[in-house]
C-alpha cells in the first residue's frame, strides 16, 4: 500500500504525518475528535496547560477504545489509535 503525506493540527500545533493511502479520512476524523475533546475539557475545567488537556484526552479516548467490543478489525483500530497517541505524546515531550 502506498503512503501519503498530510499535515494535521492538534491543539493548535502542526504535525506532518505519513499514512497509508486510504486512511486520511479516518485520521482526520480522529484529529477532529481529539480537538473537540480538548476544547470541551478546556471549557469545563480550569486547566490551561495543553499537555494536561492532551493527556486527559488521550486517557479518555484510549479508555473508550479499550471498552469497545472487540472483533479483529477493532483490535487493529485500537492498535492504530494507541500507536498514534504514543507518537503524539513523544512529539509533545520532545519539544
Amino acid at each position: 500500500m502506498s503512503k501519503v503525506s498530510i499535515k494535521i493540527v492538534i491543539a493548535g500545533r502542526n504535525y506532518p504525518l505519513t499514512i497509508n493511502e486510504g486512511e486520511e479520512e479516518l485520521v482526520r476524523k480522529a484529529v477532529e475528535d481529539i480537538n473537540t475533546n480538548v476544547q470541551k475539557l478546556q471549557e469545563s475545567y480550569a486547566v490551561k496547560d495543553m499537555q494536561d488537556l492532551l493527556a486527559m484526552t488521550s486517557l479518555q479516548l484510549a479508555t473508550r477504545a479499550n471498552s469497545a467490543p472487540s472483533d479483529g478489525k477493532e483490535r487493529v483500530l485500537k492498535s492504530d489509535v494507541l500507536g498514534a497517541l504514543k507518537s503524539l505524546s513523544e512529539g509533545i515531550e520532545g519539544e
